[in-house]
């Protein structure tokens, strides 16, 4: 059985601790205590109040469910702690230097950082991006105004631009857009509308290179307790969790 440390006991650690499979929570960390006690009854696992006592417990996968801040200040720390990182808040790999230095902290202490779908699919298949460069990659996600935090009576465009900038004014919304980059081996062109008349998150994805054309439509149920974050992420962490250890691997 997988053993796990929940680092994040917010929305998405709710869904992770209430689901799970095929894994065990031995740890759980968040800023408010309070949190961690609550899903370490829910778990069975134990609740830490400083990251030093999580990080040292016998588990072997940082389940990072928290924030691109959290991510960042404590990603390489996991690693260098013999942790492999299982990273929801992608959008904290945007900053190229964090992203070298957390790939080599993991390199050199013989661990991986795993990157969850999220709240897109075909991920897997753009891929062949890293290979045969694509002419055009974007994303156009469409929340509703709540979400993203502003106000609109009728369907704004709010960003338009690279998904390295997007994720800086947009942190807790489009992780996907880095997700899509890495993935595709190149920075995704965003476009971010608001809209009062829609109830889930819309991502879309265009592709054209040398294959032919990729569309892609997903449209999301938003988090029961945060319209920021798509419930199909945290089902794709509890998939990642699941297959881990199978000798089966499907998809590129």
């Amino acid at each position: 059985m997988i053993r796990i440390g929940l680092l994040g006991c917010g929305n998405i650690g709710h869904v992770i601790a209430k689901n799970r499979e095929n894994c065990q929570i031995v740890a759980l960390y968040d800023q408010v205590f309070s949190r961690a006690q609550e899903l370490a009854g829910i778990s069975g696992g134990t609740a830490c109040s400083d990251f030093d006592s999580f990080v040292g417990a016998e588990f072997d996968y940082v389940v990072e469910a928290a924030s691109v801040q959290a991510a960042r200040q404590y990603g390489e720390a996991a690693l260098a702690n013999g942790k492999h990182l299982i990273l929801l808040s992608v959008g904290a790999l945007a900053d190229p230097v964090f992203l070298s230095n957390l790939v080599e902290t993991a390199r050199e202490n013989g661990r991986r950082v795993y990157v969850p779908s999220g709240a897109v699919t075909g991920l897997d298949n753009l891929k062949v991006g890293q290979i045969s460069p694509f002419r055009r990659l974007l994303l156009r996600t469409t929340k509703s105004p709540a979400s993203l935090g502003i106000q609109a009576t009728a369907r704004q465009l709010v960003f338009q631009g690279k998904a390295h900038e997007c994720i800086k004014e947009f942190p807790r919304n489009v992780n996907v857009s880095i997700a899509l980059s890495l993935a595709a081996g190149r920075d995704a062109d965003v476009e971010l509308y608001a809209d009062p008349s829609v109830s889930r998150n819309v991502h879309e994805i265009e592709a054209e290179g040398e294959f032919g054309e990729i569309y892609i439509r997903v449209s999301n149920v938003p988090s029961p307790d945060n319209p920021a974050t798509s419930y199909l992420a945290a089902l794709s962490i509890l998939t990642l969790l699941r297959n881990l250890d199978s000798p089966l691997v499907v998809g590129t």
